[in-house]
């Protein structure tokens, strides 16, 4: 009887922790602190660059960063 249950609990205990670590997974990707060092990253690469088109596309992501996250970056000037 006793071993019947240590069966059942040590799969269900692993499928938990494996599922538990994808959920961290997949939360963390959309974390404020990941957004913030991808942007540094693209502002980085773009004054390397100087492509407008590029540019205006850092300028969006900012934007929606700025609206859901801290700290607030700063607007690129494209012109």
């Amino acid at each position: 009887m006793i071993s019947q249950k240590n069966k059942f609990k040590i799969p269900l205990i692993i499928l938990s922790g494996i599922l538990i670590s994808v959920l961290v997974i997949f939360s963390s990707n959309s974390s404020c602190g990941i957004q913030h060092m991808t942007i540094l990253n693209e502002i980085n690469f773009y004054q390397d660059t100087l492509d407008p088109e590029f540019c205006e596309v850092i300028v969006e992501k900012i934007d929606l960063f700025n609206d859901s996250c801290e700290p607030y970056v700063e607007i690129l000037d494209c012109g």
